[in-house]
């Protein structure tokens, strides 16, 4: 993980003492656990390039982690990508320029806009790159976006959210900095702390000057400060801010992935409960099941954390839940969750199960119901045929139910038309792709297909989830 900044033209070696680092000395410190490095690899009056690198402990990135007896917490990006760790790690080491404050002598040049070029990376982001100009460009900036080279049979490179990214304009040091540490952390969007009313001040400090008059100056709030009540707090408290603003951040209170921090939050009791689109889709997938005659046997693909399935096992009619999940993680959260029903007569104990949708397993034929529940968008859109079709001609359901974002309702959330609601969506389907997707599905199979959407609906954009359910119909018996 790096960033190296490069001045050009008369007095670019002026930065050196904007930084308070000196060019022919090596700054090498440990910063909260990391190894930072700043080298200059050009100095002269007219050129000065400096890199400034991090590089983590990648075992104490994990150690005391909750998540210790998960080995895939060793499998991650954190000690490569430019995010906000890295952030974290290189503020200490720039805090003069930062701050505005070198030398006496040198404080006239605080303010000098100098001819930039910044460059970091690799950085991974859910962005597609048309956004990642957009937060750039209106400071300035001439935007430079590349991806590492890669030989792949499809195009899985155009695809990849590894980006290297290159700024030139022209821009004071300090401004630039600021950009930078506030911005990348929004094009990751993963802190790695707690996320508090203290970043209202990082948002006023490193934005002050430039992020009042951005155009997408909602989006960096909303990825800065990830929960609604906090976006609120700081529009109410920010004096810069305009009442015009205020009906948007209510709006992104149905935003899928704040809609699961929220959640997370609410179990902590952190929060006040509300009607939560999460909540919506478990009750409308419900709703449906409640009226079947034949509910005995449910499998819950994908079942995540169990939440879905720990509803379920309270309802009248129901003798078997498979919660099937392939994230280790995630079972153990769900088996604590399974473990507290013991405390309710009326439920069942589903049972967990380590599975993929990738993978038959006999033992999940031929049951009542079998739910989707906002899994299929995660999975590859050139496999998820293959997958559909092992699932209405092999494991033959009596119903299927499978939920999925409508793509045409992030316009609502203020989204980017190509930017996804969450990082690990693969395809997001508007309401006519879904219904063609649903009916190909079923063109040779004895399935029945009902569509209907779940949460607000609005005029033009339809309703933020859609869900189908499949009916199997009984086949003629042969004469």
């Amino acid at each position: 993980m790096h960033i190296t900044l490069k001045a050009t033209g008369n007095n670019a070696g002026m930065i050196s003492h904007l930084l308070a680092k000196n060019p022919y000395n090596t700054y090498d410190r440990t910063e909260k656990g990391a190894r930072v490095r700043m080298v200059y690899t050009v100095f002269t009056e007219e050129e000065a390039e400096i890199v400034i690198q991090a590089s983590p402990d990648s075992i104490d990135l994990v150690k005391n982690s909750p998540d210790s007896y998960d080995i895939t917490q060793y499998i991650n990006d954190r000690e490569f990508v430019t995010s906000s760790l890295f952030c974290t790690y290189i503020r200490g080491t720039l805090g003069t320029a930062l701050n505005g404050k070198p030398k006496e002598d040198y404080i006239a040049w605080v303010t000098h806009p100098f001819a930039l070029e910044l460059s970091f990376g690799p950085v991974a982001s859910d962005l597609p790159d048309a956004v990642v100009e957009g937060l750039f460009a209106p400071l300035g900036y001439q935007v430079t976006i590349e991806r590492g080279e890669a030989d792949y049979s499809f195009q899985l490179k155009n695809r990849s959210t590894v980006r290297y990214v290159t700024l030139s304009g022209h821009q004071t040091v300090q401004y630039a900095l600021r950009q930078l540490l506030l911005l990348i952390p929004v094009l990751d969007n993963y802190k790695h702390y707690y996320i508090s009313e203290e970043e209202f001040d990082k948002l006023r400090r490193y934005g002050e000057g430039w992020l009042s008059a951005h155009p997408l100056r909602e989006l960096i709030i909303r990825r800065t400060l990830h929960f609604t009540n906090l976006i609120e707090q700081f529009e109410q408290s920010d004096s810069a801010a305009t009442r015009t603003k205020k009906h948007a951040i209510q709006e992104q209170k149905h935003n899928h992935e704040q809609d699961q921090q929220q959640e997370q939050s609410l179990e902590e009791g952190t929060q006040q409960p509300t009607v939560r689109l999460n909540e919506l889709r478990y009750q409308a997938i419900m709703d449906v099941i409640r009226k079947l005659p034949r509910r005995q046997k449910i499998v819950d693909f994908g079942s995540g954390e169990g939440k879905l399935s720990a509803r379920l096992a309270r309802m009248k009619g129901i003798e078997e839940i498979w919660a099937v999940e392939p994230s280790a993680y995630a079972q153990v959260r769900a088996v604590e969750r399974f473990a507290k029903l013991e405390r309710h007569a009326d439920a069942i104990r589903p049972t967990p199960m380590m599975g993929s949708l990738f993978y038959y397993d006999e033992q999940l034929r031929g049951k009542d119901v079998m739910i989707l529940c906002e899994v299929i968008e995660h999975v590859d859109e050139h496999r998820l045929n293959r997958v559909m079709n092992t699932i209405v001609t092999e494991y033959q359901p009596g119903m299927l139910i499978v939920t999925t974002p409508n793509r045409e309702y992030n316009e609502v959330y203020r989204m980017d038309q190509q930017e996804l609601r969450h990082g690990d969506h693969r395809f997001e389907w508007s309401r006519s792709e879904f219904r063609e997707r649903c009916e190909q599905w079923i063109e040779e199979a004895p399935y029945s297909l009902a569509l209907e959407g779940i949460g607000e609906e609005v005029e033009g954009f339809g309703q933020p989830t859609q869900m189908a359910v499949f009916t199997r119909r009984k086949e003629p018996k042969n004469s």
